[in-house]
């Protein structure tokens, strides 16, 4: 049987209110009381009940973060830097995964708020701006990468996609890649169609048309496709843009069964700058995010607009810079491939 409030009040002779203002700090207690109470509190065993805490509280001291795909590695150090920042102000953290899934998403939200949490960060696109709406209308603090105006309660994180886009395709210019692929991600998810736009818009800039454009999904699989596909070109491109590291992966992955050396015969590049571009064989040219630093200021974001008596939201930019791996090089004259 787990110890209650009032067997510690019991065996302390003092109240449970006592106990309680013990417990969260509050109210005037004595020293020696205090003592008493924490001391009954190890030696019983007792385990505060942190939930119906929260619940009773005005002051809620829980954050909730919500991503798309805990597997794909962007999001650990996202999370990694939410809710390290997140305890250091105080808060616990709720996790939600929403597998890229719309309805699990709206299932994410409704726990959110059935926990009564104080903030949101959204870390996906695929989410109804409507329900964005509905948390800030409940005065739940709500952070998203680029999904909805800066309004009461709602703050943007906004990732300069561009500028890295901007940044692999100039490097590969002046490596001598003129044939530069792109592998997108998921249709209709913002972040990736605004690299998209920018490999175009930079592609262009430079007096080149945009090379082949093939689907990806965001994960090894779709990159390992694209890789495949690349490789059975009758016009080769010398280099590949992909969406995200992962995809790059799979691509670099795709290549190789198809005889194709990288960066030898095809250059790739991916974005994120994920550990797993680190350890990739060859290591991935690619985009550092600073996806702890997201992490922490979204948390950030949430506690400022949670806590503020007057929670305008704002917009928060966050820089990208190109990272030189193994896997990007020169042109190619003569390919091997094959």
């Amino acid at each position: 049987m787990s110890v209650t409030i009032r067997d510690v009040a019991k065996a302390t002779g003092v109240s449970t209110a006592t106990v309680s203002n013990v417990l969260n700090k509050t109210g005037k207690v004595g020293a020696h009381t205090r003592r008493v109470v924490l001391g009954a509190v190890k030696r019983m065993g007792y385990i505060p009940d942190v939930h119906a805490r929260h619940l009773a509280s005005r002051d809620r001291r829980t954050l909730g973060i919500i991503v798309s795909d805990i597997e794909n590695p962007f999001f650990p150090e996202v999370v990694k830097g939410f809710e390290t920042r997140a305890r250091q102000l105080g808060y616990d953290v709720i996790l939600s995964d929403t597998n890229y899934d719309p309805r699990r998403t709206r299932e994410a939200a409704d726990r959110m708020m059935e926990h009564k949490v104080r903030g949101v960060a959204i870390m996906t696109s695929e989410i109804n701006v409507r329900l964005i709406h509905q948390l800030a209308r409940r005065r739940i603090a709500v952070t998203f990468l680029d999904l909805a105006p800066v309004r009461k309660y709602m703050s943007n994180l906004r990732i300069d996609y561009f500028s890295g886009v901007k940044q692999i395709v100039q490097h590969l210019h002046s490596q001598g890649h003129r044939s530069i692929a792109f592998v997108a991600g998921r249709p209709g998810l913002k972040s990736n169609t605004v690299r998209l736009e920018a490999y175009e818009t930079c592609m262009r800039e430079l007096g080149l048309e945009p090379g082949p454009i093939l689907p990806g999904d965001l994960r090894f699989e779709g990159g390992l496709a694209a890789g495949l596909s690349i490789a059975k070109l009758a016009s080769r491109p010398t280099a590949v843009v992909a969406v995200n590291d992962l995809t790059a992966v799979g691509v670099v992955k795709g290549l190789m069964n198809s005889g194709c050396r990288v960066p030898q015969d095809v250059s790739v590049t991916g974005f994120d700058k994920t550990r797993l571009a680190e350890y990739s064989n060859p290591s991935i040219t690619t985009v550092d995010v600073h996806r702890e630093t997201l992490g922490q200021i979204a948390a950030d974001a949430l506690h400022e607009l949670s806590s503020s008596e007057d929670p305008q939201g704002r917009e928060y930019q966050i820089g990208a810079e190109l990272v030189l791996g193994g896997s990007s090089g020169p042109a190619a004259t003569q390919s091997r491939c094959g």
